[in-house]
């Protein structure tokens, strides 16, 4: 639920200072709309909305995206009560001149709500977490299904299947989450079959948006906008199943599988050479973790050696080696991030990017010690708590990178490749004095949105997601993601971006 806070001690101009220049001191702590403002305030700095729908909140509150390289001292947010009020508020923007956005979480990169330094002044974001949230199981269906509002979180909706012996196989690590926000931008997470698993009904090693089953959005009827309910066999749903924030979903019906205990075991100590190593390469490669557990996701930190290595699988009784956990987010290492870091991140955003380094190093210390220190090592829960690992409180970095969908039987050779020559552009750049990337590197596979997952009749993939198959590669069936994080504002981060992306193309 939002709060929000009516004084208005901090200026905007204060509130805006206050959050470009403070990237590592608030990136600790978990944000919350400031300076909200009410309609008719003689403090308010936007032009009030003309005859705005009764019974809908509105003020201004401040807008900040993860990364909080899209901020906002001031844009109307109004709060939604229900689909009805939805369709009021987009019919009444569509005769006054203004766009309605819904806002979620806010947890993400790309401008698909707002642009940052463009106007926002004939802009109304509708909150969909504080009213459009509910969660409702059906769990005798043929498949199972859950329903649930826009704003709904993935946290609320798996909690809501655990109850019933239900979960979802292949899930993003911010539990925080809503889920049209993950719909919007096809939310995934870092989850294959190991070799000879064989396959659940109602599961998806691909994308969240394979999952959906039906959906209400709110449409354009030739008149008005209205309410429309799309079922999975419908054409006109393929759009709309990753619609990158364009749609203004008030109700979404997800399909579930059977939920599964996992274990999960982090390494700390295999040098990248290693673990990146070419296909058919001895050792414990990236390899051989899909080859027998299939899920696994490797951070690198930039300039060092040894990534931490996660690596899940299916484990119905607790290995005696384990620790059982009961809840989601079992690394508080990484969620409160220590002084030191916060530290060096801030002389980063200072200029002094030649520390890149020490940053690396540090983390890799940070992680290393409190894997230790938790006994997180090596535990084991329900799916839903293995597989959630990123709070509001993680490190807020920015993001670059991309998926390449290839065979099962490339991947350990996209990777070695990438490592080589992203190990090699670093070394490159660290010779020239300069560090255009200081965050680290996320490798995680996941599986292609197959028809034959979902367990109703459907009109086929999502339309535009990046990982909807290749009807001229029938024969790829895995996205590789690889994604490079580095602190916001950083001299060079997005010709770095730009020079990657241009190497995967190629």
């Amino acid at each position: 639920m939002t709060i929000r806070d009516r004084s208005p001690r901090l200026s905007r101009r204060g509130f805006l200072a206050a959050g470009a220049g403070a990237v590592a001191a608030t990136a600790v702590a978990g944000w919350t709309p400031a300076y909200a403002i009410p309609l008719g305030s003689p403090e308010a700095t936007l032009p009030a909305p003309p005859s705005f729908p009764d019974g809908i909140v509105l003020e201004q509150q401040a807008y900040q995206n993860w990364s909080k390289e899209i901020m906002f001292d001031s844009v109307w947010t109004c709060v939604p009560r229900n689909a009805d009020d939805v369709v009021r508020l987009v019919n009444w923007a569509h005769q006054n001149g203004y766009t309605i956005r819904p806002r979620g979480a806010m947890h993400g990169w790309t401008p698909l709500t707002v642009v940052n330094g463009a106007p926002v002044d004939r802009v109304i974001l509708a909150d969909t977490m504080v009213h459009l949230n509910g969660v409702n199981v059906h769990p005798g269906g043929d498949p199972a299904t859950v329903t649930a509002g826009p704003g709904a979180t993935l946290d609320a909706i798996t909690s809501a299947l655990q109850e019933h012996g239900l979960g979802l196989a292949n899930l993003p690590a911010p539990g925080v989450l809503s889920i049209a926000g993950s719909l919007a931008v096809n939310a995934h997470g870092a989850a294959l079959p190991a070799d000879g698993e064989a396959p659940v009904a109602g599961h998806t090693f691909g994308s969240l948006s394979n999952l959906v089953t039906e959906l209400t959005a709110v449409v354009w009827d030739g008149n008005a906008y209205s309410l429309r309910t799309f079922n999975r066999a419908d054409p006109d749903i393929t759009p709309l199943l990753t619609n990158l924030g364009r749609t203004f979903l008030t109700s979404v019906t997800l399909q579930a599988g059977p939920n599964y205990r996992m274990r999960c075991v982090s390494t700390t100590d295999v040098d990248w050479r290693e673990l990146f190593a070419p296909a058919g390469a001895p050792g414990r490669t990236f390899e051989s973790h899909i080859r027998e557990s299939g899920r696994a996701e490797a951070i690198w930190y930039p300039f060092t050696d040894k990534p931490w290595m996660k690596v899940w699988s299916v484990a119905p009784e607790k290995p005696a080696s384990s620790r059982e956990v009961t809840g989601p987010y079992n690394y508080p290492f990484s969620d409160n991030v220590p002084e030191s870091v916060t530290d060096i991140i801030g002389r980063i955003t200072a200029g002094n990017t030649q520390i890149a380094p020490a940053f690396g190093q540090t983390y890799y210390g940070v992680t290393v010690a409190g894997l230790a220190a938790t006994n997180s090592s090596d535990i084991w829960g329900w799916s839903k708590d293995l597989q959630f690992y990123i709070k509001a409180t993680t490190l807020r970095l920015t993001e670059g990178g991309g998926a390449v969908l290839t065979n099962r039987a490339n991947i350990a050779t996209v990777i070695h490749d990438f490592a080589q020559w992203f190990h090699e552009r670093i070394e490159h750049y660290r010779a020239l004095g300069e560090y255009p990337l200081n965050g680290p590197v996320e490798i995680r596979c996941c599986g292609l949105d197959r028809d034959e997952d979902v367990r109703v009749p459907s009109a086929g993939p999502p339309t535009i997601a990046s990982t909807r198959p290749r009807p001229d590669h029938p024969e790829w069936d895995t996205a590789i993601w690889l994604n490079v994080l580095g602190v916001p504002g950083t001299p060079g981060m997005f010709a770095f971006y730009r020079e990657m992306e241009q190497w995967m193309r190629s």
